[in-house]
C-alpha cells in the first residue's frame, strides 16, 4: 500500500515538473520574432526545445523603462512638429480626433516642406497627406447622412446660384461636418479658400478630400503656432484671387486681414462669425469706428447659441474628457468657470453623471440662473484646492491663472470649452521648474518639482473639437445658419447693412429650425387667420420679436 503511495507520488511529481519544463518553453517560443519576410525553420525550432532548462527556471522581473518627453518653450522645428503626437502610437491611433486616418502616419515631414498634387494638377493646397483623401470622401458623406437640411437647402438653391461671384476666404474648424458646408458654398456658386481656426482639430483626410476637389485648404492637425499664421496669410494672400466674403469663427481671419492687408479687407462685402470670442472682436471695432464693412453675428441667433453651444457641449464635454482621461465622474468635485449656454450645457452632462459641480460666475443673472438650477455659486480661489476638474468656458483670457494652478491638488485635470486658447495661462507652465510629459495625444502631465502633477489636455485649447467629435446634426444647424448669412450679406442691396454688427434676421432663424423639424417627424400647429390677428403676427412667421429670450 505505502509503495503505491510512493509510486503515485513520484508520478505527480514527475508530471509537475513536465508542465513547468512546457510552460518554459511555451514562453521561450511566444517570446520569439519572425519577421515578415523569413520563415522559422526547423533548425530554430530545435535551438529553442535544447534551451529547456534542467533545473528550476529562476523568476526575472520585467523593468519598465519610464519614456519622458519634455518640451522647451521655444521648440525647434523638429519638436513644433511633434508636439501633438503621443509617446505611444497605439495611444495616439486608440484616442485620436474623429478616428482620423493619417495620425497612424509614421510621416514627421512638415507639409510646408512637401511639394504635392492633387489629380487635376493643382498643387494650390497645403495638407497633411493629399493620398488620404479617398477615407475623407468617405468621412464626408457619412455627415451628409445626418446634416439632410443643409443637403437640403443646397438642393433648393443649387440652380440659382446665389453665391456666384462670391470668393470666400473660411477659417473654421475643418472636420467632415464644414466640408459639407463647404461643398454646399461652392454648389450655390462660390469659390473658397480654407484654413483652421483651432492647431488641432482638423481632420487631415478631410482636408485632402477637399483639397482634391479643388478647395484651396491649408491646414493639417498638430500645426505650430507659426504654421497657424502661414496658413492663414496662403488663403488671404495669393495671386489673382481677391477675396470679398469672410466666414470665421474666432476673428483671427478677420484680425490678421484687418492689420495686414488693410485695402483688401475695405472691399470685404461680408462678415459672417460664428464664436463668442470673434463677435466680441468684431463690436470692439465696431465701437472704435474701425469696422468698414457689414457683419453678421451668427453666435448670438437662436439655433446657434441653443444648439450648438447648449445641446452640443452638454454631450460632447463628457466625450472628451473620457477618450483623454477616463475618469469616472460620480462624486467628483468640479468647476465650471462660465454659467453662459456652453458651461449650462457642461454642468448638466456632469450633474447628471453624479460629479459635485461649482460655477464661478462675473453676471450676476447667469448666477442666479446657476443657483436655481441646483449649483453652488463660488469664487475660483475658494475651491482651487479641493476641486478635481476645471473647466472654462468664458471666452475671456487668465481665467485661471499660475498662481491658481499652483495650488491645485495632484493628479487633477483642467481642460477648455471655450473658443479661445487664453483661458488657462498656459504659457506660464513653460518654464525651467516644470516637467511636461506627454502622455496621449493631447494628453500633457504638468509636473511640479515636488512631484505634483496636473493633467492638462489640449493645451488648454478647445477640448470637444481637438480630443473627440461633436454631433453632426448639431453641426448641420449651425452649417445652415451661416450659409443662410452669408447669401443675405452677399444679396444684400445696397444700404440695407452698414458698416457694424448685425445679428441673424429672425425669420432665417426660424427657417433653418423648420428644415430640421423632419428629421424627428415633427408636425407643427398652424395658426388660423383669426388667431394670427388676435396675436399681431403674419401666419408664416416670424412667431416672436427679437428681443424675446428663449
Amino acid at each position: 500500500m505505502s509503495e503505491a503511495v510512493g509510486e503515485a507520488k513520484l508520478e505527480v511529481k514527475q508530471a509537475s515538473k513536465e508542465v513547468k519544463e512546457s510552460e518554459n518553453v511555451a514562453e521561450k517560443y511566444s517570446a520569439m520574432t519572425v519577421s515578415k519576410n523569413s520563415e522559422m525553420n526547423m533548425g530554430d525550432l530545435s535551438a529553442v526545445f535544447s534551451a529547456v532548462p534542467t533545473h528550476k527556471p529562476v523568476k526575472k522581473q520585467i523593468q519598465f523603462v519610464e519614456d519622458k518627453q519634455e518640451f522647451s518653450r521655444f521648440p525647434t522645428k523638429a519638436g513644433r512638429r511633434s508636439l501633438s503626437r503621443s509617446i505611444s502610437q497605439s495611444s495616439t491611433d486608440s484616442y485620436s480626433s474623429a478616428a482620423s486616418y493619417t495620425d497612424s502616419s509614421d510621416d514627421e515631414t512638415s507639409p510646408r516642406d512637401k511639394t504635392q498634387v492633387n489629380s487635376k494638377g493643382s498643387s494650390d493646397f497645403c495638407v497633411k497627406n493629399i493620398k488620404q483623401a479617398e477615407f475623407g470622401r468617405r468621412e464626408i458623406e457619412i455627415a451628409e447622412q445626418d446634416m439632410s437640411a443643409l443637403i437640403s437647402l443646397r438642393k433648393r438653391a443649387q440652380s440659382e446660384k446665389p453665391l456666384a461671384g462670391a470668393k470666400i476666404v473660411g477659417c473654421t474648424h475643418i472636420t467632415a461636418q464644414t466640408a459639407v458646408l463647404i461643398e454646399t458654398l461652392v454648389a450655390l456658386g462660390a469659390q473658397c479658400r480654407w484654413t483652421a481656426c483651432n492647431i488641432y482639430s482638423t481632420q487631415n483626410e478631410v482636408a485632402a478630400a477637399l483639397s482634391e476637389t479643388g478647395v484651396a485648404v491649408f491646414a493639417w492637425k498638430g500645426e505650430s503656432e507659426d504654421d497657424f499664421w502661414w496658413c492663414i496669410d496662403r488663403c488671404v494672400n495669393t495671386e489673382g484671387w481677391q477675396p470679398n466674403m469672410i466666414l470665421d469663427d474666432g476673428g483671427d481671419l478677420t484680425h490678421w486681414m484687418y492689420k495686414k492687408y488693410p485695402n483688401v479687407f475695405k472691399k470685404i462685402r461680408g462678415i459672417v462669425e460664428e464664436s463668442v470670442t470673434g463677435v466680441h472682436r468684431l463690436y470692439q471695432l465696431s465701437k472704435a469706428g474701425k469696422l468698414c464693412v457689414p457683419a453678421m453675428n451668427v453666435n448670438d441667433s437662436v439655433t446657434k447659441q441653443k444648439f450648438d453651444n447648449l445641446y452640443c457641449c452638454r454631450e460632447s464635454i463628457l466625450d472628451g474628457l473620457k477618450r483623454t482621461t477616463d475618469v469616472m465622474f460620480g462624486g467628483k468635485q468640479v468647476v465650471v468657470c462660465g454659467y453662459g449656454e456652453v458651461g449650462k450645457g457642461c454642468c448638466a452632462a456632469l450633474k447628471a453623471l453624479g460629479a459635485i459641480v461649482y460655477v464661478t460666475e462675473i453676471d450676476p443673472i447667469c448666477a442666479l440662473q446657476a443657483c436655481m438650477d441646483g449649483f453652488r455659486v463660488v469664487k475660483l480661489n475658494e475651491v482651487i484646492r479641493l476641486v478635481d476638474v476645471i473647466i472654462t468656458c468664458t471666452g475671456n483670457k487668465n481665467v485661471v491663472t499660475r498662481d491658481q494652478l499652483d495650488r491645485m491638488k495632484n493628479g487633477s485635470i483642467v481642460c477648455n470649452m471655450g473658443h479661445s486658447n487664453t483661458e488657462i495661462d498656459v504659457a506660464s507652465l513653460r518654464t525651467p521648474e516644470l516637467t511636461w510629459e506627454r502622455v496621449r495625444s493631447q494628453v500633457d502631465h504638468v509636473i511640479w518639482p515636488d512631484g505634483k502633477r496636473i493633467i492638462l489636455l489640449a493645451e488648454g485649447r478647445l477640448l470637444n473639437l481637438s480630443c473627440s467629435t461633436v454631433p453632426t446634426f448639431v453641426l448641420s444647424i449651425t452649417a445652415t445658419t451661416q450659409a443662410l448669412a452669408l447669401i443675405e450679406l452677399y444679396n444684400a442691396p445696397e444700404g440695407r447693412y452698414k458698416q457694424d454688427v448685425y445679428l441673424l434676421p429672425k425669420k432665417m432663424d426660424e427657417y433653418v429650425a423648420s428644415l430640421h423639424l423632419a428629421t424627428f417627424d415633427a408636425h407643427l400647429t398652424e395658426l388660423s387667420d383669426e388667431q394670427a390677428k388676435y396675436l399681431g403676427l403674419n401666419k408664416n412667421g416670424p412667431f416672436k420679436p427679437n428681443y424675446y429670450r428663449y
